[in-house]
């Protein structure tokens, strides 16, 4: 905030609503003159009393005396030498009854600083040039800076036992309210805060609101505790809302606009909603001993704050032209049994040492990352992902062992193995499955199976079992690739009975018979399968091809031998029977995976 030419001048000031001083009235520029409060029984302000009657004012005052300087521009030294009368003896801090300084212009630094105000104390529209310093105040009544206009202010260590009232407030400068204590009510409903503003170690006994409040830069919240039912918001913060190490002893919903929110070491310690737009959440190491709920608002906040109950958009600034998806960063060291995920994006979210995942509730549109798409090579060597929802650990794991267009890790995030990262797929499968979402939980059981399988700590014939089982059927999940390896199998074996496994000729059967005094017995008799002879190219013919399908087709489906065979034959019919009907049963599998509700 920039001062005026003549920061004293009242140029626009309508008449107030108290005896006042006019000095400096002019028709023209300045009807009203000065706004001051007159100070009984002369008919200036303080500012513009004389030098003797200022001297008799300031002498009859004492500490605990009333104030009303409404309206009346104080320098520094004028401040202070207001303030020096009313010090308490014992301690030499001001001490203040009903103190009235609405509307009041401070020209310079305002050092209030461990002031006590014993009954309420009024800086409504006050405005403050320089610095607003109430460290260490203690405001035993209301104290009301509605409408004030700070440039910077600090408020650390400050007391207030009963209401505060902030509401509409514009703070240019950074704001400090660090270690405050709130007793009463704290409003901050449409407070601005141009830079940024402070509570670290704050400690809220009473209500607050922040409804509609506006941060330009970041809101520090840094281990403060919130004793009653709160509501922090809706509020918009260009910067960080940092919630870190804050302890929220009651319930709360906190409904904000920012670029990050910060959660790590938080303490949730009563059912808490948390309602973003735009946000990348970082909930590492919080405590959650009741429900948390994180949803990501499509919508703008609603403008709930007037008094004419219409509910216009919170107006967003810089954000609003950004991604409004709610990113979350980290879930590292919660326990998840507690927590619900709305929307949120986790493609980039760290899972590793989370636990009770198999708890986790995610709903709506919770995004995962993906495989890279398309045919990429590593080295000479084609390769091609399938389609599926990945952790963020695996692909960092991925990008470390030389996979191109895999996620690399970010700079002093640590690469896990797959021993660690299948226990995280496990618990994930676990959820879905437990909610009934089965088709989803199939991708979860790829990863797991996929980590299983790249484990190098587990047993060499383990893990061959399971790159067989991941290439014949993509472990039971991929039907595409089962009937791909079944139709070439029914393939080869058809080629192999028209090559070798028909015989030659359709062998014959004879009937013989002899007769033994009254008795007659008949006998029949087959020949054996011939196999058959010349060039391979003469045995393809579309008479042994129609057969050959036929075998084929009975043995991995209807399992009736209606063909007689070679030897060749026979052991091809034999391999076809064991492998072609457990391909087709993978297939089965794989399509009932994904279509099961």
């Amino acid at each position: 905030m920039t001062s005026p030419a003549d920061p004293t001048a009242h140029p626009s000031a309508a008449v107030p609503p108290w005896p006042y001083c006019g000095h400096g009235a002019d028709s023209t520029d300045s009807p009203t003159g000065c706004p001051g409060r007159r100070v009984d029984p002369y008919s200036a302000c303080l500012a513009h009393l004389g030098a003797g009657h200022r001297a008799v004012y300031l002498t009859s005052l004492e500490p605990g005396s009333d104030l009303d300087h409404r309206g009346t521009s104080f320098s520094e030294d004028l401040l202070n030498r207001l303030l020096d009368v009313v010090r308490d003896p014992d301690n030499r801090r001001p001490l203040l009854g009903t103190a009235r300084f609405d509307m009041a212009r401070f020209l310079g630094d305002a050092d209030f600083e461990g002031a006590h105000f014993r009954n309420e104390a009024g800086f409504e529209q006050a405005v403050f040039f320089g610095i607003a310093r109430f460290s260490a105040t203690a405001f035993s009544g209301d104290a009301q800076f509605e409408r004030a206009r700070f440039r910077g202010a600090r408020f650390r260590e400050a007391r207030f036992d009963g209401d505060a009232w902030f509401g509409e407030a514009r703070f240019t400068d950074e704001a400090r309210f660090d270690r405050a204590r709130f007793f009463g009510y704290a409003r901050f409903g449409l407070v601005g805060f141009v830079s940024n503003a402070a509570f670290d170690g704050a400690r809220f006994m009473g209500n607050i609101g922040f409804q509609g409040a506006s941060f330009g830069g970041h809101a520090w919240f840094d281990g403060a505790r919130f004793e009653s039912d709160s509501r922090l918001g809706p509020l918009v913060c260009t910067g960080s809302l940092d919630l870190s190490a804050v302890v929220f002893a009651a319930p709360v919903i906190v409904e904000a606009a920012a670029g990050k929110v910060w959660c790590t070491r938080t303490r949730w310690e009563a059912k808490a909603v948390l309602r973003l737009r735009y946000a990348t959440v970082d909930l590492s190491e919080s405590v959650l001993a009741h429900p948390l709920s994180v949803t990501a608002q499509a919508a703008p906040f609603k403008d709930r704050t007037g008094t004419d109950r219409t509910e216009d958009a919170l107006p967003e600034g810089d954000l609003g032209g950004r991604d409004a998806r709610v990113h979350m960063a980290s879930l590292r060291g919660v326990d998840t049994a507690h927590l619900v995920l709305h929307d949120v994006d986790l493609t980039h979210c760290l899972l590793s040492g989370a636990v009770h995942l198999d708890q986790l509730r995610l709903e709506g549109d919770c995004l995962l990352a993906f495989p890279p798409v398309g045919v990429l090579r590593r080295g000479r060597i084609p390769m091609r992902w399938t389609t599926r929802r990945t952790l963020a650990e695996e692909q960092h794991w991925r990008a470390a062992r030389g996979y191109d267009a895999w996620t690399a890790a970010p700079a002093g995030v640590e690469v896990l193995e797959p021993s660690t990262l299948a226990p995280l797929y496990r618990q994930l499968r676990k959820s879905f499955e437990d909610s009934k979402n089965e088709p989803d939980a199939a991708d979860f059981y790829y990863g797991e199976m996929e980590m299983r399988r790249h484990d190098l700590k587990r047993p060499r014939a383990e893990r061959a079992l399971l790159t067989l089982y991941w290439a014949v059927s993509g472990y039971g999940l991929r039907a595409s690739r089962a009937l791909a390896w079944l139709l070439g199998a029914m393939a080869a074996t058809v080629l192999v009975m028209m090559l070798w496994g028909l015989p030659k000729d359709v062998p014959t059967t004879g009937t013989g018979g002899r007769s033994t005094g009254q008795s007659v017995s008949q006998a029949s008799d087959t020949t054996d399968p011939v196999d058959p002879d010349g060039p391979l190219a003469r045995r393809v013919t579309s008479e042994r091809f129609e057969k050959s399908v036929r075998v084929v087709i009975n043995s991995a489906v209807f399992r009736s031998p209606t063909q007689s065979l070679t030897t060749s034959g026979v052991y091809a019919e034999m391999l076809s029977r064991l492998v072609e009907p457990a391909l087709l049963g993978l297939a089965a599998l794989a399509l009932r995976g994904r279509v099961r509700r």
